[in-house]
């Protein structure tokens, strides 16, 4: 069913998974496409982006945000065009970023939403390299991870929108770069297209032994986003006064259960203790929502110098949104992963 100018369609959580989402998660329903009341303004979903948190909000555990409600439209960043506006700042035909959901149409009364005006560039971009998983790489590395010149900065997944992301900004910074990712494909894009100095194949026998052999001297900064396996061969490796910003553990997010092995708890805190290291969680707009507009204005400068290259995986219409989102848990997707909505 594609979409209509006179019906809403939208996934609703059905069930909350145990363990990974299956096709019992999320419902698709239909109905019309609701009305702005005074101070509100229509959106018509053009894009909508696929990441890692959502699985988080599926979950009733607790967390930084509040999970979604059985029966409630699932959550996600969207852009969307405005089609009736009796909002300050916003007029028909103005794309816009917003938090619209997993659904066709919706309400908003300018909460958090970012106005791009009529005819912006790539707009799906400001679901990727230009909004939330730019801002996540460019103030995790600047941040948290205060690098240095000829430091050596390892990237977990690093042909993912966020480490691509990562490991470029390190390179115009000046640090040797070495990522992680999964399949020799993946890997070569890193160092051929990315311009990693290396790129390791966590999939690949000998693993750890081949991660060491990439950071003769250390590892000054470790982007996490994985964890896992992933960590337990970074950890050793690690220097004295090392940053390890957290944004995800995408290899968790299904898990049920703690990991097999031994206790890795005072071992971590061990090595946190004698290296003198920093490790640091963060909510991206929590945290560093305020450096936005800084964060905008560079990122768009190395964008359109063709310092950061930018790989967008375009998934074609809202029913393929679930297969999708399964495949980007199981480290499928290839590049930013986003939805299109319209025809």
């Amino acid at each position: 069913m594609p979409q209509s100018d006179t019906k809403n369609r939208m996934y609703v959580l059905a069930e909350r998974p145990k363990g990974a989402p299956d096709g019992k998660t999320l419902r698709l329903e239909t109905a019309e496409v609701p009305s702005p009341g005074p101070g509100q303004m229509l959106l018509r979903n053009e894009y909508l982006s696929l990441d890692p948190y959502m699985r988080g909000r599926m979950s009733d555990a607790p967390s930084y945000a509040a999970p979604v409600e059985i029966g409630g439209v699932m959550v996600g960043g969207t852009v969307a065009q405005v089609m009736s506006s009796d909002v300050a700042g916003f007029e028909t035909d103005d794309w816009v970023v917003a938090f619209g959901g997993w659904q066709d149409y919706a309400l908003s009364d300018g909460t958090g939403v970012i106005n791009m005006g009529k005819s912006p560039d790539n707009p799906s971009w400001a679901l990727g390299v230009l909004g939330m998983p730019g801002l996540t790489a460019w103030a995790g590395l600047t941040q948290i991870g205060q690098p240095k010149e000829g430091e050596t900065l390892v990237v977990a997944g690093a042909s993912g929108p966020v480490g691509a992301t990562v490991g470029q900004i390190g390179k115009i910074l000046g640090l040797r770069v070495v990522g992680i990712a999964g399949g020799a494909e993946k890997c070569r894009h890193v160092v051929d297209t990315l311009g990693f100095d290396e790129c390791i194949d966590y999939k690949a026998d000998k693993f750890p032994k081949a991660l060491e052999a990439a950071v003769p001297d250390g590892i000054d900064i470790y982007f996490e986003n994985v964890g896992g396996a992933v960590f337990d061969a970074v950890m050793p490796l690690l220097n004295t006064s090392a940053r390890i910003p957290v944004c995800g553990l995408i290899s968790q997010y299904n898990a049920t259960s703690l990991p097999d092995g031994p206790d890795r708890m005072n071992l971590l805190l061990g090595t946190i203790l004698r290296k003198r290291m920093t490790m640091r969680g963060f909510i991206v707009f929590d945290d560093f929502g305020h450096l936005y507009p800084e964060f905008a204005k560079q990122m768009s400068d190395w964008v359109t110098k063709g310092k950061i290259k930018y790989r967008e995986e375009m998934i074609e219409g809202l029913e393929h949104a679930p297969a999708a989102f399964v495949g980007l848990l199981d480290g499928e997707a290839f590049g930013k992963r986003v939805v299109k909505l319209s025809d």
